[in-house]
This record gives C-alpha cells, sequence and structure tokens, in this order.
C-alpha cells in the first residue's frame, strides 16, 4: 500500500515531448492505494484464463504486432507492416500464448509480463483479480518512489556509474541491439532493483496501461513506462513523465499493465 499525498506530477524536460502534454509540472493529490510491485506475468495471465476461459482481442482479432527481428524471415516477408513504423510486423496467429506467431511458445517465459494484451484484456484481468488499472496520477506517483522530479525512478542519470537500471534498447534502433542490459526482448517482471517504493520495471520492459484516456474527447487510453523497444533516437519515453497512447482494442509484443487497488 502507498500512503498518497500531493506530488509534482509531469515534467518540462527539454528531452521531453510536449505535444504529448507531459507539462505542465502541476500539485497532484492521490489517495492512498495499492499497486502492483510488478506487472502481470504469463503465469498469473494464465490464470485468468484457465478459470475464465477469457479470449483475448488479438485472439478473436486473428493478429497482433510483432517486432520484426524477432519472426523468422518467411513470416517476416509475409506480415504487412505499418507506413510510419516498419519494425512491426502483423503476424497472424500471434497472442499472449504465441508471442511471436505460430511455433512460438512461452517456454521459459512465465515469469516475463504477459504482451499482446489490450486495455479491454486488462480491465476484464482485473475485474477477475478484484483489482483495476491505475490512473496516470497514481502510476507516475508509483513509479516516481518517493523522489521529486527525478528522471528516472532512481535519479537523473540513466546509467548510474555504468549500471543499467531497466530494459530498454541499447544500440542503433532498429538495426542493432547490444543488449547490453542482459535482455534482448522482454525481461522477468522482477528484474532490475525496485525503485524506493519498491516497485519492478516502471522504466522500459513493457509499455503499462492505466486507466485514464489520454485526453479529453479521445477514445485512446493511457500508457506508461515505455519498453524494451524504447531507446533516444526515437522514444524516450521510459523517464516517469513520459506518456503515449493507444486505441484500447490495440495489442503489441512490448504491451502489458500491472494493477492497483482502492484502499
Amino acid at each position: 500500500m502507498l500512503p498518497g499525498g500531493v506530488f509534482r506530477m509531469g515534467t518540462e524536460d527539454a528531452d521531453g515531448f510536449p505535444d504529448d502534454a507531459e507539462g505542465p509540472i502541476r500539485e497532484v493529490r492521490v489517495e492512498a492505494f495499492a499497486i502492483d510491485r510488478h506487472a502481470v506475468s504469463n503465469a498469473r495471465f494464465a490464470e485468468f484464463v484457465e478459470a475464465t476461459g477469457y479470449v483475448t482481442e488479438a485472439e478473436r482479432f486473428g493478429w497482433t504486432y510483432v517486432f520484426a527481428k524477432f519472426l523468422p524471415g518467411h513470416l517476416r516477408k509475409e506480415s504487412p507492416r505499418p507506413e510510419q513504423t516498419p519494425w512491426w510486423c502483423g503476424v497472424s496467429g500471434a497472442c499472449w500464448r504465441h508471442p511471436e506467431g505460430p511455433g512460438s511458445d512461452l517456454d521459459g517465459r512465465w515469469d516475463h509480463p504477459v504482451v499482446h494484451v489490450s486495455w479491454h484484456d486488462a480491465a476484464a484481468f482485473c475485474t477477475w483479480a478484484g483489482t483495476r488499472l491505475p490512473t496516470e496520477a497514481e502510476w507516475e506517483y508509483a513509479a516516481r518512489g518517493g523522489l521529486d522530479q527525478a528522471r528516472y525512478p532512481w535519479g537523473d542519470e540513466l546509467t548510474p556509474g555504468g549500471e543499467h537500471r531497466c530494459n530498454i534498447w541499447q544500440g542503433q534502433f532498429p538495426v542493432r541491439n547490444t543488449a547490453e542490459d542482459g535482455h534482448v526482448g522482454t525481461a522477468p517482471v522482477d528484474s532490475f532493483e525496485p525503485n524506493g517504493f519498491g516497485l519492478h520495471n516502471v522504466s522500459g520492459n513493457v509499455w503499462e496501461w492505466c486507466a485514464d484516456r489520454f485526453a479529453e474527447g479521445i477514445e485512446n487510453r493511457a500508457m506508461r513506462g515505455g519498453s524494451y523497444l524504447c531507446h533516444d533516437s526515437y522514444c524516450n519515453r521510459y523517464r516517469v513523465a513520459a506518456r503515449t497512447s493507444n486505441t484500447p482494442d490495440s495489442s503489441s509484443g512490448n504491451l502489458g499493465f500491472r494493477c492497483a487497488a482502492d484502499v
């Protein structure tokens, strides 16, 4: 449980994205609430599916987005790609059980965050678990770990003393990932040191759905935290104040969630 209180939300960081409404910095009050220490894992999501028979939106649609370099050559060649983000492939048969499409599975990844889940899927899980998605204010308050206006959950330096503190892209995106942090794709949900409130991976690993709409009058829901594909050359959104959005039926191989609850 976190005690809540008033904190300074948002940023006016020169490396930020004003068009994402990261700023202005403003004082926000959150009430006491509970939030998971880490994102929902594949093992936990499997319990939900086994108990309810739930079918995710990606499974119903028959496809979802997979990072191209994770695919065998024939899937890379035959899968359609968005013009603006050609490193994604729309892969038939990909879903949370088969993260890279037909023939892939979760062996060795049961403790990794579940991916290919939409906002609707995440909300359905929360209903079953007796929880809910965090608001953006709750998410940022928790991600800051008690630090005031720090860029990351641990401070202002990305790799203090040369130590990697999160799972993001190193090298040249999207051509070469040196994996200096130890991971190419997702990492276990409890990887890296937790922040001051005991939360793991609030920067990098997978984007996390929040309860809120991204902006008034639009359908898109907010996403926080960045992912293993984030790199400062194009997506410097593993900062705690950074935000982006997607439609609530969207899913991809770098998008998951963690749960919160009222106290």
